[in-house]
């Protein structure tokens, strides 16, 4: 697949994750985020989009902790959006 046409595939992706809350957050973020995305980080990105709505949030309000496998990684990035817009 090429570069353009993952880019639409993962803003598509988190834009429409079945929560509303989701939706905005992951897919605001994406929105934001995937157009200056180097391509060689599209794996890592798309295995983000893999996690649980519930798991996602989750990390993002602090309710659990975060793997370390997301540790220094593009949820990092997600998670400071996230508190840019008031999560805790």
């Amino acid at each position: 697949m090429d570069t353009e046409s993952r880019r639409k595939r993962l803003i598509y992706r988190a834009t429409h994750r079945g929560t509303k809350e989701s939706d905005a957050l992951v897919g605001g973020f994406y929105r934001e985020a995937v157009p200056a995305l180097d391509p060689a980080d599209f794996d890592e990105a798309e295995r983000l989009l893999d996690e649980s709505d519930a798991d996602l949030l989750d990390w993002l309000m602090g309710r659990k902790p975060v793997p370390a496998a997301w540790s220094g990684t593009i949820f990092d990035r997600l998670h400071a959006y996230a508190r840019s817009r008031g999560a805790p």
